[in-house]
């Protein structure tokens, strides 16, 4: 007989609105399994390898902005969350991990499938809890259902993160045949209503008076989900102060008209009597990371007189050197109180402006020219993608080639990236959560050492027919022949590149997926349009390429922005 408390489990997340569950076979774990997986409100998916599990789930709560649960069996399967769970907490993205258990007083004994399972993933959760081994007495019962509602309402408190729950259970873990499990409608659950995070008048108004001192205004947006009430916030704050925007790809801002797309093209340049007019004296941040290297660089070199960082709550980085103020508000407070609070020097502005559009149309046309390599290629990828669709980047030089490309406004195509931790390990699995719970075309462009590496996310019977994956395969870990340092090495190719010989064929056969592959730029255009047909169903498009050859379209690439006249 399953233990009501446990049972109840499943009850108190559909009761605060949880319903995705991913989860791996097990034993020890067969009583929250099939509380779940008998719950008539939750949509419970298996997935064997705990890792590609992890980053499924990972994908779904990015998408749906809810926890997603994940329930494994004891021992070492929880140890292969590490990587996901890792990711969620530097992404920002909750997570509710059951990790079932031995009872206390067999661990160290040298029982079966027995590590020490308590505060497993250490500083990378935001709360580890251990749910109580004897369930014979009211208050720990109590204290059960307690503890679920605490962990789901601070998976969701900002900063939003992974939790666990370590349950330790005991023998027996099945219900008696016929048993029919029963779902306490008394159990306890506890709302915490969720917080504005909205500046006050009074600390509008001091902001406003303080943010007169300068009159060279930059915002940069940091990673984020797509927020529509965002974008219009920071488009009024844009237009009436002249202020600024720059957005990498994974801000998710590039649909506002007046953002800078091109900061990897404008700052790839050494002309420093140029780059010094595009200098702040105020530089105003707020999301997650960002990508651009050059740019990181940059405002290190020449640092604004101050540095204000919005976040409602948490660590807040210095990335730049220069953090001055951090303003404890919701972004879309601030923009929406400080709208026609400062008048930015138009030169300023105008040099910005000039330095994008000069970037913007060497890009163009370098691409339209550049002999066939993975540059122009993604260029064309995005160009071809489904509006209103989303992106999965994966990590190494995808997401850098992406962002170097960008998106145009009206494309309206939601970006995710691994940027949290920016591991390679997740990336097709993630894609995969994402799809699963997106109703559109979810496309994820990747790398083959990326792809090749990870998978077994499509290793499950939940293939989703909105899926695609643009695969950039050179044979090799392509990034380092682009780097300063391991291009020069001898040991590049066999130690740092790994070449191998794999293609994608074989695995779109495995798992029921179209293929194409492509040699060259005019099969690549032709094989796009099909490739994202709405009837096209799940595909792969292998992209081969040759690692030296884009190493040297790299160079050359390199070469004509350095040279470019900004301004």
């Amino acid at each position: 007989m399953i233990l009501a408390p446990v049972v109840n489990i499943a009850e108190i997340c559909a009761r605060k609105g949880v319903k995705q569950v991913v989860l791996s076979p097990g034993s020890r774990c067969a009583p929250l399994t099939i509380a779940f997986a008998r719950h008539p409100e939750m949509q419970v998916r298996t997935v064997s390898d705990e890792r590609a599990a992890a980053f499924i789930a990972l994908g779904m709560a990015q998408t749906t902005g809810k926890p997603t649960v994940l329930v494994c069996t004891s021992g070492t399967a929880a140890l292969n969350y590490a990587p996901a769970v890792a990711e969620a907490y530097f992404q920002q993205v909750p997570l509710l991990i059951l990790s079932a258990d031995r009872p206390p007083e067999w661990i160290d004994q040298l029982d079966g499938q027995t590590i020490r399972q308590q505060n497993l993933f250490g500083q990378h959760v935001k709360h580890s809890y251990t749910y109580p081994a004897d369930l014979s007495h009211p208050d720990s019962v109590w204290h059960s259902e307690r503890m679920v509602s605490e962990a789901l309402n601070e998976a969701v408190a900002f900063p939003a993160g992974p939790v666990h729950i370590n349950v330790p259970l005991r023998e027996p873990f099945y219900p008696t045949p016929g048993e029919e499990l029963k779902y306490s409608k008394e159990v306890k659950v506890i709302e915490e209503e969720p917080q504005a995070y909205a500046l006050s008048p009074a600390q509008s108004l001091k902001l406003q008076e303080e943010i007169l001192k300068y009159r060279k205004v930059l915002v940069l947006a940091g990673q984020q989900q797509q927020d529509e009430a965002l974008l219009q916030s920071i488009h009024a704050f844009a237009e009436t102060t002249e202020a600024v925007v720059v957005s990498d790809i994974i801000s998710n801002l590039y649909a506002l008209p007046e953002a800078v797309r091109h900061q990897d093209v404008i700052f790839a340049n050494p002309d420093q009597e140029q780059l010094a007019k595009l200098q702040p004296d105020l530089l105003i941040t707020f999301g997650k990371s960002i990508i651009s290297k050059a740019l990181k660089l940059y405002l290190r070199k020449y640092k604004p007189k101050a540095h204000w960082h919005l976040q409602p709550a948490g660590l807040v980085a210095d990335t730049f050197q220069s953090l001055t103020k951090i303003v404890r508000c919701s972004p879309y407070s601030f923009f929406t109180a400080m709208a026609a609070s400062v008048k930015t020097d138009l030169g300023f502005t105008a040099a910005w402006s000039a330095a994008d559009k000069s970037a913007g149309e060497l890009l163009q046309k370098y691409t339209l020219e550049a002999p066939y390599s993975e540059l122009p290629i993604v260029a064309r990828v995005l160009q071809q993608l489904p509006k209103k669709s989303k992106l999965h980047l994966a990590n190494s030089m995808s997401v850098r080639y992406a962002n170097i490309a960008g998106l145009q406004a009206e494309q309206q195509v939601e970006v995710y990236a691994n940027r949290g931790t920016s591991g390679i390990d997740g990336s097709t699995s993630t894609a995969v959560g994402c799809a699963l719970t997106s109703s559109g075309i979810a496309t994820l462009l990747t790398g083959d050492l990326a792809f090749f590496y990870d998978r077994n996310g499509l290793w499950h019977n939940y293939l989703p027919q909105n899926l695609r994956i643009v695969l950039l395969n050179n044979h090799a870990g392509g990034i380092f022949r682009l780097i300063d340092g391991p291009k020069q090495q001898p040991e590049l190719a066999p130690y740092f590149e790994t070449h191998q010989a794999l293609n994608a064929e074989n695995t779109a056969r495995d798992f029921g997926m179209k293929y194409t592959s492509v040699r060259s730029m005019e099969e690549l255009e032709q094989a796009l349009p099909r490739l994202f047909a709405a009837e096209a169903g799940a595909g792969i498009l292998e992209i081969f390429t040759d690692s030296a050859a884009n190493a040297e379209a790299f160079e050359q690439y390199r070469k004509t922005v350095r040279g470019l006249k900004l301004l």
